[in-house]
């Protein structure tokens, strides 16, 4: 950055200085940089904030873009488009993905399922609709409290707990849960 604001106020004070000085001095700078990339490793290293100065200033100034040195010309104009198009893909990125539900909303799902066990997906999801709450089924079924529920079909046909071994076996599972249908 402060090689920027170097760069910067040199080209401002450039401003002021007679054109044959200016001639001169480019001829004294040109000079510097081939003698620089005869010893120069065959492939340049350089930063991002190089390659944004160097494609900021031809984009200013395109009559710059013959006089590079250190990179080919096409190469300025290859970061320039990649540049475009990584901006482009970034701002029109799509987000995937249902949006998330809020906490509280989450939490209503799980008590109304813990506290009416009988209610399915559909029957909560059509209380919170009535309650004004815009959310899907599938996203209430994902969020219900699962677990062993006792319907009124499963009471009816056998009321009373059967006993069952301690070791392994859960002290209030009916018989009812454990029933087989031929």
């Amino acid at each position: 950055m402060l090689a920027f604001l170097h760069t910067l106020g040199m080209f401002i004070v450039d401003l002021f200085k007679p054109r044959r000085r200016l001639e001169a001095e480019n001829l004294f700078l040109r000079h510097q940089l081939n003698i620089a990339l005869r010893r120069a490793p065959p492939r340049l290293r350089l930063r991002g904030s190089d390659r944004a100065l160097l494609v900021w200033m031809t984009r200013l100034w395109p009559n710059l873009l013959g006089a590079t040195k250190v990179v080919q010309p096409e190469t300025i104009l290859r970061w320039h488009r990649a540049g475009f198009t990584a901006f482009w893909r970034w701002k029109s990125r799509k987000r995937a993905g249902r949006p998330k539900i809020d906490r509280g909303l989450r939490d209503l799902i799980q008590r109304m399922s813990k506290e009416n066990s009988q209610w399915g997906a559909s029957r909560i999801h059509g209380e919170l609709l009535m309650l004004g709450f815009e959310v899907a089924q599938s996203t209430v079924s994902n969020y219900i409290v699962r677990g062993f529920a006792r319907t009124d079909a499963c009471l009816t046909a056998n009321p009373r707990p059967i006993s069952l071994p301690p070791t392994g076996v859960h002290r209030n599972a009916t018989a009812c849960e454990r029933a087989r249908v031929p």
